[in-house]
């Protein structure tokens, strides 16, 4: 990372969604920086995959007051990675605790800390929505689609408020879509483009679609962490380039001997059904078998202009998003997913 890029001795870093994809594998990459790590976890999370690791767990909600003061106290650098992801049953509520609520105890306990470093705040390239004129770049217009991007917004947009009035030293990096060996979010694209066809919705090629391998994504927290040019500063964390969806599924078909033919279809109908879908399943807590955002999935561009994180603080990939669809499908294969 550089001569100048690395953590202070004695470095403590304080890290949420610890046991989710992105958290766990950013985790291991800060143990391996040799720092002391701190994460806050609920009682009920699976922590099996790091329990290699010299992690002080604190058990809590992100959003409990008395957990986070605890987990908080004495660190240099606090990684905010947590997110409530969409699943049926998760009230409106829960996602502003989770990503407003948690954003500002965390915000006012670093705070207390005289010789705090940096507040990584990871947000999501979601706040901007459909992107109609693409690539778009930090400055881009936010038009969050959902409770999950307007939360994620909302927290956002405090942040950059009160840490620069209270000398709160930040960084904000807003993800694309995040895939990699262990994620299962992504994990259907995967398996969809083993199949004989694949629906595309709308135009030819399907939307374009940013991608970011987990590998670089947490090495991009940890650079913007530590680079002096990334305080107060925000980037979009993504590849060089977007991809449209069927040469997305076209690189992992090949990668598995097949050849998926690509089916257009209209999109309207299938917002219309996934409408109903949720309108009908939400209020019993189920969850419906189309949403407006699956559907979104297949017809939002989704493309980002990447080069600040390039030309300010110098980042260099470790893989082409060709390179890291072929690995993950390889990954998926090796473990039986797929």
């Amino acid at each position: 990372m550089g001569e100048n890029l690395t953590f202070p001795p004695n470095a403590v870093a304080l890290v949420t969604g610890a046991t989710g994809f992105t958290g766990s594998v950013l985790i291991r990459k800060l143990c391996e920086c040799g720092i002391r790590v701190r994460a806050i976890a609920r009682a009920s999370s699976k922590r099996d995959a790091l329990k290699d690791l010299p992690i002080e767990w604190i058990e809590g909600n992100i959003y409990d007051p008395v957990a986070v003061e605890r987990a908080a106290a004495g660190v240099d650098f606090i990684f905010h990675v947590a997110a409530a992801y969409r699943e049926a049953g998760i009230t409106d509520e829960t996602y502003r605790k989770v990503h407003l609520d948690s954003t500002q105890l965390l915000a006012h306990a670093a705070l207390k800390n005289p010789n705090f470093k940096r507040f990584l705040h990871v947000s999501t390239v979601g706040v901007h929505g459909h992107i109609g004129n693409p690539p778009a770049n930090e400055s881009y217009p936010f038009s969050p689609g959902d409770i999950y991007q307007q939360t994620k917004a909302d927290a956002e947009l405090w942040l950059r408020d009160f840490a620069p009035k209270n000398r709160l030293p930040f960084t904000i990096i807003r993800p694309a879509a995040i895939y990699g060996p262990g994620d299962r979010r992504l994990l259907k694209i995967f398996k969809m483009a083993t199949w004989p066809f694949f629906p595309v919705l709308g135009r030819n090629r399907g939307p374009l679609y940013h991608l970011i391998y987990v590998e670089d994504l947490t090495r991009i927290f940890i650079q913007a962490a530590l680079h002096p040019k990334a305080q107060d500063e925000v980037f979009i964390g993504g590849d060089p380039c977007a991809l449209a969806l069927a040469d997305i599924v076209s690189i992992i078909s090949t990668e598995y001997g097949r050849r998926t033919r690509m089916i257009r279809i209209p999109a309207r109908p299938f917002f219309w059904l996934a409408a109903l879908c949720e309108a009908i399943c939400k209020p019993f807590g189920i969850a419906p078998p189309i949403y407006k955002r699956r559907v979104a999935f297949f017809t939002k561009d989704r493309s980002f202009d990447t080069s600040k994180l390039r030309n300010q603080l110098g980042f260099q990939y470790s893989r082409t998003t060709e390179q890291g669809l072929r690995e993950t499908a390889r990954w998926y294969l090796d473990k039986g997913w797929i």
